[in-house]
């Protein structure tokens, strides 16, 4: 399930189908109490971004979905009825807000008033057309400052259909769009074969966001937390980090556009043996940010390394199969100039990891709000991130490359880089959304060159050392 932009996911032609909230179903949520359940913090900063940046003037879609292919011919109703089905499993796509004044609140549909509108737009011989008309219609379905933001498309063959789902950030993560071309799979065949799928009842993300939300209410700007955050905003000078390499941003111009970058690092042998070397430093995640901090020192010569680190919330159990975004942050500082050597680098990583990582767990909007700063956003992104997550062990996985599944990111304005590296059976994918300049894309190859490189020569190292 290759993370990828909508234009390299391999659209064909085909009849177009899409499902929304049906508009009996948008009108009685216009008319619904307040929920009590507020929205999680990253949620609100999300959405209160989305709209500092709209009152700048600009309009940034931040959508992200799935896409996979179901064998055909496709039945219609069958695959509706899956999507309905799934679609009620998870509370927070029923769920939305409004805003009272400055304040945003909840309001959440009863499973019962849920149905989808389906819509027949035609047929598209030309797949270059059908591309920009789904770009299109996915950012006007999906934007974070509307309701619903979220749409489901089926691009029908004789042969098959291309499924698409897409949502606003509010709604998602990425095991959220790992876990649909299975689940979906499955609900499709029990339609069609009117048989029921036995699954324990799944958690709420909008109950996880209420738990969560209280939790963080608790602490105040005295707490041991906000201060960690508040030397590490210092150290930043006075802001959260961007990638530390020139990335070829004039000051006080207008947000850039970005590019997508995306490559695969290793396969599946090389992968492993890298695995096997950080193992007992943490995995490959350490080994990543390790090869990063060495990476942004020669090509940009820092001597220093500071990133929020990307980790999912999913503490417990009961939230493992919820669809919501359940993300939170991390501060490091890799002292890489002190760091000799990649094994250097990776004892860094892993104590600061060891000594940070609880931090996650507490909403970092909500420590920007008691830090007292102006974090007024002006990009989509507050920081910059290099992200690992491993897919192996996700249901279906296996069989992704069968389903022609992607993880689907909408490429937009930002100057800021996001980087994803994720392991998948075959090997270890590269993925990043960067400042669309010739500067950025020359220092990015770089970083991305230099990954594979450090990889290869240590999962080489160690096969020898074997």
């Amino acid at each position: 399930m290759r993370t990828t932009d909508i234009q390299r996911c391999e659209i064909r032609s085909g009849r177009l189908v899409e499902w929304t909230l049906h508009p009996t179903t948008v009108a009685a949520a216009a008319g619904l109490p307040e929920d009590s359940r507020p929205p999680a913090y990253v949620q609100e900063s999300h959405v209160r971004t989305a709209r500092s940046v709209r009152e700048d003037g600009l309009f940034v879609p931040t959508w992200s979905g799935a896409a996979f292919d179901l064998p055909g011919p496709v039945d219609i109703e069958a695959l509706q009825e899956a999507l309905r089905t799934w679609t009620l499993r998870h509370e927070t796509l029923r769920s939305g807000f409004r805003w009272v004044g400055d304040e945003m609140r909840r309001f959440t549909l009863d499973a019962e008033a849920v149905a989808l509108h389906r819509e027949d737009v035609g047929h598209f011989t030309d797949a270059a057309t059908l591309t920009r008309y789904l770009q299109d219609r996915f950012d006007v379905a999906a934007d974070a400052l509307s309701w619903p933001n979220f749409i489901y498309a089926a691009v029908v063959r004789d042969s098959g259909a291309s499924v698409y789902m897409v949502f606003d950030h509010s709604n998602v993560d990425a095991y959220s769009l790992y876990r649909i071309p299975g689940e979906i799979h499955e609900l499709y065949e029990a339609a069609l074969t009117s048989s029921a799928v036995e699954t324990a009842p799944i958690a709420s993300y909008v109950d996880f966001c209420a738990i969560e939300r209280t939790d963080a209410d608790r602490i105040d700007d005295t707490h041991a937390i906000v201060a960690r955050w508040r030397e590490f905003v210092a150290q930043c000078g006075g802001k959260l980090p961007n990638f530390p390499v020139d990335l070829g941003l004039a000051p006080e111009k207008p947000l850039p556009t970005q590019k997508l970058m995306r490559d695969m690092l290793v396969d599946d042998a090389d992968a492993s043996a890298f695995e096997a070397y950080c193992r007992p430093h943490g995995g490959t995640l350490v080994g990543t940010l390790a090869a990063t901090a060495l990476l942004v020192h020669e090509i940009g010569g820092q001597q220093v390394y500071r990133t929020v680190v990307p980790f999912h919330t999913r503490m417990k159990s009961q939230w493992r199969d919820s669809v919501g975004w359940y993300v939170g942050g991390a501060p490091i500082e890799i002292p890489v100039a002190q760091a000799p050597d990649f094994d250097s680098a990776l004892r860094m990583v892993r104590s600061e990891l060891r000594k940070n990582r609880p931090l996650s767990r507490m909403p970092l909007a909500r420590v920007l709000r008691l830090l007292g700063s102006d974090f007024r956003p002006t990009s989509p992104d507050l920081y910059s991130i290099v992200s690992y997550v491993d897919t192996r062990g996700i249901p279906g996985s296996d069989l992704w490359p069968e389903m022609k599944a992607h993880a689907l990111m909408r490429v937009s304005y930002g100057d800021q880089v996001c980087a994803w590296v994720t392991r998948f059976h075959d090997g270890l994918q590269f993925a990043s959304r960067y400042p669309d300049t010739e500067v950025a894309y020359q220092n990015m190859r770089r970083y991305a060159e230099g990954l594979r490189e450090l990889m290869v020569s240590v999962a080489r190292d160690a096969a020898v050392r074997v």
